[in-house]
């Protein structure tokens, strides 16, 4: 992918991004609503993958701010978060889904979900991953009430919400449109029920 160019993660597919040390990535969401698991991995090591929890437990937050540092799970920084065109209405508590979330909640039959588009995309680039590394929820309103419950309301995420994140080293970002096209009570992922397209470029120089 070349510097500046815009590329289009359709809905419930996921890509993968090398980001050189000192690059940005833009990740929108278009029409809004629309939550975007984040992975990222060291270029030079797929054993070293960036972790939410080593990340909210060094900056004392459990949702990414602008200045933010994304650590991996060896404690490095990894990525530092630049811009939040998000109203900060993200989520670092929720593992991807899986098949058997969708079973959990009642889905019959096979359904497409981040974890499994995590591992597609790794498989092509001659990867293959046994663990599912803790997502980064991009545009995914979660919270946690006073009597400890973590519940999903109404994604609020407006159209046209973005993140840019700047890469410390060499990674490899994993970005999936999530298939969350269900909307069991009170645990409403994207809109409604509602899966739309991901937007991602990447820039050289910082952004003006």
């Amino acid at each position: 992918m070349s510097s500046n160019e815009k590329v289009i993660i359709r809905a419930k597919d996921a890509q993968a991004f090398d980001v050189a040390a000192g690059q940005r990535i833009r990740i929108c969401t278009p029409k809004g609503h629309q939550a975007a698991d984040f992975f990222a991995y060291n270029a030079k090591s797929m054993d070293e993958w960036l972790s939410p929890p080593h990340t909210w437990i060094a900056s004392t937050s459990l949702t990414p701010r602008p200045g933010d540092i994304f650590l991996s799970r060896f404690r490095r920084p990894m990525l530092k978060m630049i811009e939040d065109g998000g109203d900060g209405i993200h989520d670092m508590l929720l593992p991807a889904c899986d098949q058997f979330r969708y079973e959990f909640f009642g889905y019959k039959g096979p359904h497409p979900s981040c974890s499994d588009n995590l591992m597609n995309v790794m498989r092509r680039r001659g990867h293959e991953i046994n663990v599912i590394p803790q997502p980064v929820n991009f545009f995914t309103n979660t919270n946690v009430q006073e009597d400890g419950r973590l519940v999903a309301p109404k994604n609020i995420v407006k159209p046209n919400s973005y993140v840019v994140l700047e890469s410390v080293i060499d990674t490899v970002c994993i970005i999936s449109s999530c298939p969350f096209d269900i909307s069991p009570d009170g645990w409403e992922i994207n809109g409604g029920g509602a899966v739309t397209e991901l937007e991602v470029e990447l820039f050289d120089k910082i952004l003006s």
